[in-house]
């Protein structure tokens, strides 16, 4: 410690504040805030620290700056606002560089409703973060649909409107403006309809509902019959909407959930925004976290961040881990939000509980497909094999992943594919065919056995490299069929326990996919698993599968056709089957042979044979 940081910390007020300390060159490296700003900056030099962490920032701080503040409220929202403006080293910070999106209501005579990015005090009713975009645009969507709301960026004012200076858009004669350019909607009745769309981005669109039905009702008993349909038809949108609402609480009040997974440095954040009992929206945000940063301060970093300037604050906010600081976040946001807002922290089973483990959930997802994207940033790995390893708990990334499928038409012409995909992509040279030699009839179970057999015998002889994962396009019996072939073979399952005296030559993963509902089934397990439709995963597989089916389908449709075509050529008095396949192989399809000249024929099979494909071709089926 330098002589100029010691005299500092020894003569440290007893104010509350905000510090910032400094490495050798001048950078913030840390802002915190304090209720004593002697007390909690002199914590930091004691030499019983138990963080790594903290041992690491005091190491490097050569410097202190102090703010002092008139209350530990005041020194929150600046040490927010500093960390979000300085993004020091050692704070949790948001991941995001980029600003999220809000919809903007403007402070205008006739509003505007329209995205941004830029929050600027002027009167203006924000709504959001949107840390996901396509949930931006689907709510604008919705209020375009359902609202005749101005599209133009017009200066509308009444002295405008007396000037006669706009004219109507295109929008008013498609029904989707009302025309205010024109004074063809008074003000009121506009800012009326602007009110309902600011309900509708509150969530509060069961009351909202409520009111369209009496305005409707009032207007029915004035008579004002096409006003009351154009309600009516807006109330149906809204009913729809409502109705994809899912209704989570039943006491209908407002709250947010937060649940955050973290796992080293990787975190991520999901929130729940409840509105009257339902859940109107999901929001995710990342952090920049050290592991060894404590989960009260990682839940109070992130509570301070999403609840900025214009978020709208609930009564009730739902949290697994009691954050730091919990009664000056309470209060802080209580001020902000004219109304008591209390942190709930449940600890046994209700429905509080039940949301929380809900949004979890979802961080849990959030966080693995963080990792996974690192994963491939690191490896160059295809996202959709990273996923596909963590939806199938695989130990190894399925680099190379051979599928097979088995194709017939009522049990004749039986055959089989094999398709290979390498790092996510087919590998066309790999690919195999084989006709089913063994087997009677239409059976798929049996078919397989012998694929299995015949493909993974070779393997073995041929010494090739064996797939990370193996494939087979069916349910529960294709999988058990191809699993009792491998263990006779002598391999073994990943997972699976073996004989002591077997040899086992390979460990192989296996698994089934079903076509009907796109399930996975697993060996030693009766019934299937499902994987989230939304899932790169599933998207390879399927791709796999369908690849697959594809070359079975046009191996036997081929083999049908040549059999066929043989079969119809081989019908011509003195033509034998070898004639028929020379033909076949020389000159192409039946219609080819047909259409040849006699010398072309005759180059094939000879001038006899020739003559009498001719002869049969011009008489029995002319041309």
């Amino acid at each position: 410690m330098n002589s100029s940081l010691e005299s500092k910390i020894k003569n440290l007020p007893d104010n509350p504040g905000v510090y910032q300390f400094r490495n050798d060159k001048g950078k913030v490296i840390y802002v915190g805030k304090a209720r004593n700003l002697k007390n909690r900056v002199r914590s930091y030099f004691q030499s019983n620290l138990t963080s790594a962490k903290t041992a690491a920032l005091v190491n490097k701080i050569s410097d202190v700056e102090l703010i002092i503040t008139d209350s530990e409220i005041e020194a929150l929202v600046l040490e927010n606002n500093l960390i979000k403006e300085l993004k020091p080293r050692y704070n949790i910070n948001l991941k995001d560089d980029k600003s999220y999106p809000f919809i903007k209501v403007t402070n205008e005579p006739f509003p505007q409703v329209y995205p941004t990015r830029r929050v600027v005090k002027d009167g203006s009713k924000y709504f959001g973060p949107y840390t996901n975009v396509k949930d931006m645009k689907a709510a604008l969507r919705m209020i375009n649909q359902i609202f005749k709301i101005r599209s133009c960026r017009l200066n509308i004012t009444q002295e405008a409107i007396d000037k006669k200076k706009f004219k109507v858009c295109l929008d008013y004669h498609i029904h989707k403006c009302d025309g205010p350019c024109e004074g063809l909607v008074s003000q009121k009745d506009y800012n009326d309809m602007v009110g309902e769309v600011v309900k509708l981005l509150k969530g509060k669109t069961d009351d909202l509902i409520k009111e369209l039905t009496v305005k409707m009702e009032k207007a029915v008993e004035k008579m004002e019959f096409e006003k009351a349909a154009e309600l009516r038809d807006k109330r149906d949108q809204l009913n729809v909407i409502a109705s994809r609402q899912k209704i989570v609480y039943n006491d209908f009040e407002d709250r947010d959930v937060i649940s955050i997974a973290y796992e080293g440095k990787d975190s991520a954040c999901s929130i729940f925004n409840i509105r009257s009992g339902k859940l109107i929206a999901k929001k995710q945000l990342k952090l920049s976290i050290e592991e060894s940063d404590e989960p009260a301060e990682i839940y109070s970093a992130a509570v301070k961040f999403y609840y900025g300037e214009y978020v709208e604050i609930p009564k009730e906010i739902l949290m697994e881990v009691e954050p730091a600081d919990m009664e000056i976040l309470s209060y802080w946001l209580s001020g902000r939000a004219e109304k008591k807002v209390k942190f709930v922290i449940p600890k046994k089973n209700s429905d509080a509980l039940s949301l929380i483990r809900m949004c979890k959930q979802n961080a849990i997802l959030q966080l693995k497909e963080i990792q996974i994207q690192k994963m491939k940033n690191k490896g160059n790995v295809p996202y959709s094999l990273s996923a596909l390893q963590r939806d199938l708990r695989l130990n190894t990334l399925p680099r190379k992943i051979e599928c097979f499928d088995i194709s017939n038409l009522q049990g004749t012409d039986s055959v089989a594919s094999m398709v290979v995909f390498v790092d996510g992509k087919p590998k066309k040279s790999l690919y195999r065919k084989f006709i089913i030699k063994t087997v009677e009839g239409p059976d798929d179970f049996s078919s397989m056995r012998e694929v299995i057999e015949r493909r993974y015998r070779k393997l073995l002889e041929e010494k090739e490299i064996f797939p990370d994962l193996i494939m087979v396009d069916g349910g529960k019996g294709q999988l058990s069929s191809a699993v009792s072939v491998l263990n006779e073979l002598g391999f073994s399952r990943t997972g699976a326990q073996t004989d002591s005296g077997r040899g086992t030559q390979q460990k192989y993963n296996i698994i089934g996919l079903a076509k009907r509902l796109e399930e996975v089934f697993f060996p030693g397990k009766s019934e299937p698993e499902s994987i989230p439709k939304t899932s790169s995963g599933l998207k390879l597989l399927q791709q796999i599968r369908d690849e697959a089916h594809r070359f079975a389908i046009t191996f036997h449709r081929n083999r049908r056709s040549k059999r066929t075509i043989t079969t119809g050529l081989s019908e011509i008095k003195g033509i034998g089957k070898a004639t028929a396949d020379k033909l076949l192989k020389e000159i192409g399809s039946l219609a080819e042979i047909q259409n040849a000249d006699i010398e072309t024929l005759s180059r094939v099979v000879g001038k006899a044979k020739a003559d009498v494909v001719k002869k049969y071709f011009e008489e029995i089926i002319p041309k």
